[in-house]
């Protein structure tokens, strides 16, 4: 352990410290977790492959892998690679010390399938087919799902638009305790 906290300098894991929800024995192990994820060759790489960081366990058979590594992939070529910056705010933003709006917040955009800052209805469809499954058994009809987006709308969308913003996600979300509780849809932490 004394290797990674020399690798990452004090100042460093001060700063990132004071820049996420994490403690310093999280941002060590998430650094050590990183680090495994490049192989010898890799070393140089500034950041993970998004196939590698899907391996970890945490995201594994999590429905929403893909979409959490694009919504926090800083990455300019929008491949879901992800920098140590780019996983620590992962982990921060879906750790236990998250507030709720933090967690709400990355929560909508991962929900935003097509990144427009709204909720439509191929964004629902798409969310409830990744809480659904891909089965015929655990697929609704059509009919079901026009009615349980239609639904989704009457109780979120309180301007009338046809969508769910931010604001109205969040409204929602803040009336839902068992949001926190849920956040492992997302990730859990290490």
């Amino acid at each position: 352990m004394g290797t990674t906290a020399s690798q990452l300098g004090k100042d460093l894991l001060s700063e990132y410290q004071e820049l996420t929800f994490l403690t310093k024995q999280e941002i060590l192990l998430a650094h050590k977790r990183y680090s495994e994820l490049l192989s010898k060759e890799d070393r140089n790489l500034t950041s993970v492959p998004m196939e590698k960081v899907l391996s970890l366990p945490e995201l594994k058979s999590n429905p929403f892998r893909k979409r959490i590594c694009h919504v926090f992939s800083t990455s300019d070529m929008k491949d879901g690679s992800l920098t140590f910056e780019d996983f620590l705010d992962l982990l921060s933003a879906f750790s236990d010390s998250a507030t709720l709006e933090i967690k709400s917040h990355y929560a909508f955009r991962i929900f935003d399938f097509d990144d427009d800052g709204t909720l439509d209805g191929g964004d629902l469809e798409k969310l409830v087919n990744c809480l659904t499954g891909k089965t015929e058994d655990t697929r609704l009809t059509p009919e079901e799902m026009r009615q349980l987006i239609s639904n989704i709308l009457e109780e979120s969308d309180i301007d009338k638009d046809g969508t769910v913003n931010l604001s109205e996600f969040q409204h929602v979300i803040s009336r839902s305790p068992d949001f926190v509780r849920a956040k492992s849809l997302f990730c859990r932490t290490a």
